[in-house]
């Protein structure tokens, strides 16, 4: 039983550990807590990490947010791994920073690696984690506030939500989409 776990965000130190990388995070937590070892590999930085029998394909997408899809597709491929095994982690203004949200499907609301996920793909039913990052900012200032660090303040909560996205990554390889869904949607973290 494999799993592809792909967490969205941009290459290059100017991007780590802005809001628009916390799909990269939160792989990250997961395959530290799990004691795996990230290679660079075809379109993609790549870690394989084994819980209970269960196989995780993680990858770290070096194609930029704009052409996930082709990185998504080409493991997916590869690893022989079903669309219904397929998690996608990526970030959310429209959600607020204190909670996240498990979809089976639907839009990409605009979400550019999720376009080139639904192209690649050719469908919108896979399984995605939004990280809500909140819509903090002043007008014409999207894209600063996406690109940009955590605040302060918001830093204690990110890091929880980081823990929870990894547990909710776990649920979801073994109790499945629907038992994890109920669950993780109700998640709000706050100080």
């Amino acid at each position: 039983m494999k799993y592809l776990i792909a967490g969205l965000g941009n290459i290059g130190e100017e991007y780590a550990h802005t809001r628009h990388n916390i799909g990269f995070d939160v792989v990250d937590a997961l395959v530290t807590k799990h004691n795996g070892t990230w290679r660079t590999d075809r379109l993609a930085a790549v870690a394989e990490i084994k819980i209970k029998g269960k196989i995780l394909v993680c990858i770290k997408p070096t194609t930029y947010m704009n052409l996930s899809g082709k990185a998504v597709k080409y493991w997916l491929d590869k690893e022989k791994i079903p669309v219904h095994h397929l998690l996608v982690i990526m970030d959310e203004l429209a959600i607020p920073v204190s909670k996240i949200r498990l979809r089976p499907g639907g839009s990409d609301g605009g979400h550019n690696g999720l376009t080139s996920i639904q192209e690649s793909l050719q469908s919108t039913q896979y399984a995605r984690l939004r990280f809500g990052i909140g819509n903090d900012f002043p007008k014409g200032a999207q894209v600063d506030y996406v690109l940009g660090k955590w605040f302060p303040e918001q830093k204690e909560i990110v890091n929880r939500k980081i823990t929870a996205c990894v547990e909710v990554i776990e649920d979801f390889v073994f109790a499945g989409l629907e038992r994890t869904m109920n669950k993780a949607n109700k998640i709000e973290i706050s100080l």
